[in-house]
Order: structure tokens, then sequence, then C-alpha cells
């Protein structure tokens, strides 16, 4: 398969599965914006393994299948993704390795991992949503010293954090439809929630006290996003929109999951395509707040 057209098919998966990281890809000059196509097309695959319906023992095959393609992609496979992804990676320094903690991370949500501590939440975080700031990062491809690159590195994983976080939030209801609760344990017993669903399908507002606990972890995810964010100082100004449009999508999302907590309770929260617009023009104008 020749590279642009497996480019292309990448392109064609991000615009269509996307959602919310192709408003941000699209402000990115072309070779970094197919990079990121390409990033993201592989990273996709790894969740729909992880996300779908076959037997454990099959997704875990199939996981570590895929661990090798990602990090160690074959320019000689005729697979567009890994056609492009090797191709992508030999033109900037994208660290192909992050793509295995994306693995790990699957493999938790495969093997239905439970977490009691906010530490062991924020691993999982950084494993399936920092491995993909450190990869981004490796695209947005920023001049820096060993040590500032290892700074921006810690930037780019909290930063993932705080977007899986307000993952976290937006698909409790969801999630718990699939068997999966993130929140740890140890907050659901300080504010007394237990969660469960309701013969309609929303989940129980346990009082009031749901709505405070969902409160509460906005404000934890914020306070990785006020510290992620610093990551716009080093990136030039098209991959500087890039980071902004797609974190400023997802602090938009928190920022109406934590005024009306209620929200998520009853169905799946998500901005209007006027506001995700409104969002990129303000990153590619270089107004983030």
């Amino acid at each position: 398969m020749k590279v642009e057209a497996a480019y292309q098919a990448c392109e064609r998966i991000t615009r269509e599965q996307a959602r919310n990281f192709a408003w941000g890809i699209r402000l990115l000059p072309g070779v970094k914006r197919r990079a990121l196509s390409a990033v993201y097309a592989m990273a996709r695959r790894i969740d729909d393994i992880g996300d779908g319906t076959l037997p454990e023992a099959d997704k875990l095959r199939l996981l570590a299948d895929a661990r090798k393609q990602a990090t160690a992609p074959d320019p000689r496979s005729g697979d567009a993704v890994q056609v492009a992804l090797a191709d992508a990676a030999d033109r900037l320094p994208i660290p192909l390795s992050a793509f295995g903690e994306l693995v790990d991370g699957c493999e938790m949500d495969v093997r239905g991992r439970k977490y009691v501590e906010l530490a062991e939440l924020v691993e999982y975080c950084r494993c399936v949503a920092g491995s993909i700031g450190r990869l981004s990062l490796g695209v947005f491809h920023p001049t820096l010293d060993a040590a500032a690159r290892d700074e921006a590195e810690e930037l780019a994983d909290t930063l993932g954090v705080a977007l899986q976080l307000t993952n976290i939030l937006r698909d409790v209801r969801e999630d718990l439809g699939n068997d999966r609760i993130y929140l740890p344990s140890r907050d659901l017993e300080l504010f007394g929630v237990h969660l469960r669903l309701l013969d309609d399908g929303t989940l129980d507002p346990c009082d009031g006290a749901l709505a405070e606990l969902i409160r509460f972890e906005a404000a934890r995810a914020w306070g990785r996003y006020d510290h992620g964010l610093r990551l716009l100082d080093v990136l030039d100004r098209r991959s500087g929109a890039c980071c902004a449009a797609m974190a400023g999508i997802y602090a938009e999302l928190l920022t109406r999951i934590a005024a009306n907590p209620a929200a998520v309770m009853q169905t799946r929260v998500s901005l209007p395509t006027g506001d995700k617009l409104r969002v990129a023009a303000r990153a590619l104008a270089g107004r983030h707040g």
C-alpha cells in the first residue's frame, strides 16, 4: 500500500470517529496532521478491541497482536494504519513504546480492574490517555533540551489524565451499564454513593450525594487541566492551537458537567458542533481561556 493512501485512510478514520479530537487535529500543518491521524487510528484500533464484545481471552490475544503492530509497525504489511504510523515515526520522534501503555490500560478494562484509591485510577488514566498525550507531543516535536523535554512529557501526561477524568464523569452512567466503575470506591464510600441504575435507565442520585461527588471529581480534574495546559508555552503556534482545541473541548464539557451533574445521570453529555467550532477558532487565535 502506498503511504499517501495509508494516510488518507487514517485521516478518514479520524474524521469519522474522533469526534472531539478531529477539531484539534485539523489545525495542524500537513505532515503533523497526517502523523497524528495515524496515531489516532492505531489508538482507536486498540480501544475498539478493549470495548468490543468478544470473550476476554480473544480480546487479550488481539491486544497482544495490536501491541506489536503499534510499537513496531510494519511498513510492508499492507495495513494502512501500520504503513502510515511507520512513516510518521520515521519523520517525527513519536515514542511508539507509549502504545504499549495504552494496551496495558485496555487490558485493565478487559480484566475488569476496580479502583479503590485515586492513585490507582490515575495510573489507569496515564495508561489510556497520558500515553496519547506523550505520543501527541512527539508529533508536535517542540525543540527542547533534555530537561525541558522531560517536563513537557510530564505536562502532556497530566493533560491526558485530565481529559480521561472528564471522560469518566461523562460516561459514568454508560460505563455502569457495561459493568465498569472507574470512580474510586474510597470516594464512593466517602460521599455515601452506591452507583446503580434505576428502572428508567438513569442513575440513582442518592439524595444529591452523587452530584456532590461529581463536582468533587471535577475539581480534581480541573487541577490537572491547570497544570497540564502549561504545555502550550513550549509548543509552536499550530501545535499549541491543536492542543488547546482538544483540551478546550473537554474542559468546556467538564464545565457543563460540574454545573449540572444531573445531566450525566440521565444521558451522555456532549458539545454541539457550533460550540466545538467556537473552541477550535479561539484556540487558533491563541485565546485559551
